[in-house]
C-alpha cells in the first residue's frame, strides 16, 4: 500500500467515525421526522497557489441519501 492510499484510508476512517456519531445524534434529536435527508460532500480545499485552483473543480464527490430517524 502506498502513502496516498494510507492517507486516504486514514481520512475516511476518521470521517466515518465522526460522521456516524453526528448522524446518530441528529437522528435521535429529530422529532416527528421519519427520515433525515443528508448530503455528504468531499471538497478539495488545497491551496494550489497562483490561482490554479480556479481551474480545478472543488467538489470531488457528492452523495445524497436518506437515513431513518425514528425509534
Amino acid at each position: 500500500m502506498d502513502a496516498t492510499q494510507d492517507d486516504v484510508r486514514k481520512l475516511l476512517r476518521t470521517f466515518g467515525i465522526q460522521a456516524d456519531a453526528a448522524i446518530q445524534a441528529r437522528a435521535r434529536e429529530a422529532q416527528g421526522v421519519p427520515k433525515l435527508r443528508l448530503r455528504i460532500v468531499v471538497e478539495d480545499l488545497t491551496d494550489y497557489g497562483g490561482g490554479a485552483k480556479a481551474a480545478q473543480p472543488p467538489r470531488l464527490i457528492e452523495v445524497e441519501g436518506e437515513v431513518s430517524a425514528g425509534p
